[in-house]
């Protein structure tokens, strides 16, 4: 390996040219190619069995997701220009290309089932909007009439009345979020105000903000690593050309991306970051060995320098990459596809920038020159190379007090383990954004006067036997549990099914009397109803909540919370049902984009725990074959566990939840975090090679290799805290722990580590 980079010194203008022709490959695939991914469900695995089920359900009852347009006056909803703006937004948005017309529904053309002298009619509120006080009258008393109107079409304040426009999955692009944006703004006047949520404005509102926020963080952090760089490298050139890697490694991984056709998801927003804090590594290893080197051979030409540094430190350069590139690739284990794909392309531009450290940074150094060397003073000229006192007090003071790093350690993982029982898993896409943001206080708003804008859909189903759904048992089962749900949780808003059908139909046919706002007894009687139904009104409704046969029925429940705990806290409920359903026949299963949200959450806990496994078995076994040595290969690990579990153990006492986002947590804290006891290992190894004084190797190490990682730590740390500039507070929270493990990574290493070094005598048994 040493051979090959020695001979390619000799071709740095060729090798400049491939790497730059390569690069403009890529950056045309990204500006040709380069999509963003907007449909939440394309973030999960679709032939998981829960999605299978789900989508087939979702084909059974034309389950979508929908888009709230809440219309507000303040003054009330009964007047002519608030419903005459209802009227008009309702038409508006059936006229979309992207909304079947018939999935569009309003208070202007919603069913309302209503008893007749013959029967039973189902016929719209209203059709011409109605301008005099009689009329607007009767129909407010008409709506208050109407459980399946008022409450969910309407407030119960009468202010606000909504359009729900549900959508197909692959419908939603950023030109049809602009489009019903702008159909709101139009509507609003000084009186009437549009408010717009749902699950598919969350997705168009992650697709605006998500590459702006990565256009924003991208040059802060670029220049927050410069001035680190330069301060630390003292070499404009070093900083340039050590910047040159980073933004080489990751045009390259985009690019890649690109030309296999990966979207970017809001997660893949942060390879950027990550990949200009992790790529500057090699580059202050390896010039901070440069330094050293011209410092004590100010003569020496560009051509000895470099193979000197080459040949020092390209394998340490090689394990650290190589490690560091486990800990992202062990995110392969994860089902879901942003965890997934960030993995593989970050490991990726960190292999890449690996390579552009032991190609084009020396190349850079052979065509611009080298660093100027510093003067020395007498005791670092006579000890070989420059380092202080303060590293071998240092040095000295950990090992003196090394039952202090022991028994802290201990502590520590004693009190993470303690702080880790109360961590939880979040699904919500909403809580990405901050609290006090348009979207969220609209979503609050629209959840405060409505069911919800979250849902949940059970699927009840009699396997295969057929009119199982018009017994009146089964619906009073159905009856009262959605009854139950309703009364006991807060965070469910509404509950709809055939049940809330029947109980309106039994009522309106018995002049409207409360009483019997109730499941009748008489299986025939419900047939009839339904048969009346179907010859009155619009069957396809029905077909939202049971199929054709009467064998399978979905029961939403509407939820005022996107969030695991709120599916949860429904479905303890629901699931005290299983057994009453079980002995009529019928098996309970689950649809829709809530409940996929909570597969989602145990698909990250899975993905987050066998990752964390399998990264660091890899790097215990990768580092033991390199180092030839298990024990050393145990001793590095202790370093990264300490991190992982104080990192985890903060996320408990602090109420920090795992999410797509943080749960690259554990797999970045081990890839950085293993890079600096690979260069402190790699360097205690050469120094017990040349001394028999166990104080003195450590102290050498400290001062050689010590340097080179706090200032490593110094610039990452710096580029992680560059996220707390994000507009998503789950980028800022993975940001601040991120530089919290990188600071306690480097601290365990230069404690804890080198006290096991030196308790274990692992390099000083043959002597």
């Amino acid at each position: 390996m040493e051979k090959i980079l020695n001979k390619l010194l000799n071709y740095k203008w060729l090798s400049m040219i491939v790497i730059f022709a390569i690069s403009g490959y890529f950056i045309f695939e990204m500006t040709t190619n380069t999509r963003m991914e907007t449909d939440l469900d394309k973030y999960m695995p679709q032939d998981h069995p829960a999605f299978i089920y789900s989508d087939k359900a979702e084909g059974w009852f034309n389950i979508k997701d929908g888009i709230i347009i809440a219309v507000e006056n303040k003054k009330g909803i009964y007047n002519t220009e608030t419903l005459d703006t209802l009227k008009q937004l309702t038409k508006r948005f059936q006229k979309f290309d992207e909304i079947e017309k018939d999935d569009v529904t309003s208070l202007y053309n919603a069913d309302n089932i209503v008893g007749t002298e013959d029967g039973m009619d189902v016929k719209r509120f209203f059709k011409r909007v109605p301008k005099s006080e009689e009329k607007l009258k009767k129909l407010q008393a008409n709506v208050r009439k109407n459980e399946m109107v008022y409450g969910r079409l309407v407030s119960e304040n009468e202010q606000v009345t909504v359009i729900v426009a549900e959508i197909g999955d692959d419908v939603f692009t950023p030109e049809f979020y602009d489009e019903i944006l702008e159909a709101a703004k139009l509507s609003e006047t000084d009186d009437i105000k549009i408010h717009v949520a749902g699950r598919p404005i969350v997705e168009g509102e992650m697709a605006l903000l998500g590459p702006a926020d990565m256009k924003k963080m991208v040059p802060i952090v670029i220049l927050v690593i410069f001035l680190v760089l330069f301060i630390t490298l003292r070499s404009f050139k070093g900083t340039m050309i050590t910047l040159g890697v980073v933004f080489l490694s990751t045009i390259w991984a985009f690019g890649l991306m690109a030309t296999v056709g990966i979207p970017i998801y809001a997660v893949s927003t942060m390879i950027p970051v990550m990949l200009i804090a992790i790529g500057v590594a090699d580059g202050i290893h390896l010039y901070s060995h440069l330094h050293t080197f011209v410092d004590h051979n100010p003569k020496a030409s560009k051509i000895d320098a470099t193979k000197d540094m080459l040949k020092h430190l390209w394998k340490p350069v090689v394990m650290t990459s190589v490690t560091t590139a486990v800990g992202f690739i062990s995110l392969l284990t994860s089902e879901v596809y942003p965890v997934k794909y960030f993995g593989i392309f970050t490991a990726f531009g960190v292999m890449m920038a690996m390579i552009f450290s032991l190609v084009f940074l020396p190349a850079g150094i052979m065509i611009f020159g080298l660093p100027k060397a510093k003067k020395l003073n007498h005791d670092e000229d006579k000890e070989g190379h420059s380092h202080s006192k303060l590293a071998n007090n240092f040095a000295k003071a950990v090992i003196k007090h090394k039952y202090i790093s022991i028994i802290g350690s201990a502590a520590i993982i004693v009190l993470s383990i303690i702080g880790m029982q109360n961590m939880w898993i979040n699904s919500s896409f909403l809580d990405k954004f901050e609290k006090d943001s348009d979207i969220v206080q609209t979503d609050k708003f629209i959840n405060e006067n409505f069911g919800g804008t979250s849902s949940l859909n059970l699927i009840l189903d009699a396997n295969g036997k057929k009119d199982v759904f018009k017994e009146p048992a089964v619906l009073k089962l159905i009856d009262k549990m959605q009854k139950d749900v309703d009364s006991q949780l807060q965070v469910v808003g509404n509950t709809f099914s055939l049940a809330d059908y029947i109980n309106r139909m039994n009522k309106v046919m018995n002049a409207d009397k409360e009483e019997f706002n109730t499941i009748p007894d008489n299986k025939d009687m419900i047939a009839q109803y339904l048969l009346l139904y179907e010859m009155s009104g619009d069957p396809e409704n029905l077909n939202k909540v049971v199929d054709y046969d009467y064998e399978k029925a979905n029961i939403t429940f509407q939820l005022k919370k996107d969030d695991s705990k709120a599916i949860n806290s429904a479905l303890d409920i629901i699931h005290t049902y299983e057994d009453d359903f079980k002995k009529m026949g019928i098996s309970m299963n689950y649809a829709g984009s809530g409940y996929k949200g909570l597969v989602f959450t145990d698909l990250i806990l899975e993905g987050q725990i066998k990752s964390l496994i399998l990264s660091l078995l890899i790097i215990i076994v990768l580092l033991s074959l390199m180092f030839k040595n298990i024990k050393i290969g145990l001793i590095s690990s202790v370093p990264i566990i300490l991190t992982a579990a104080i990192s985890f153990g903060i996320m408990g006492f602090l109420n920090i939840p795992l999410s797509t986002t943080t749960a690259l947590l554990s797999s970045i804290a081990i890839g950085i975090g293993i890079d600096y006891a690979v260069h402190f290992l790699e360097q205690y190894r050469t120094n017990a090679a040349n001394s028999e004084d166990k104080m003195q190797v450590a102290q050498l190490t400290m001062a050689h290799s010590g340097k080179a990682i706090i200032f490593n730590a110094i610039v990452v740390i710096a580029g992680f805290l560059v996220l707390m500039f994000s507009v998503f507070p789950p980028n800022r929270e993975l940001g601040a722990l991120v530089s919290l493990n990188m600071f306690t990574s480097f601290v365990g290493t230069l404690t804890i580590m080198l006290v096991l070094l030196y308790m274990s005598n692992v390099y000083f048994k043959k002597k």
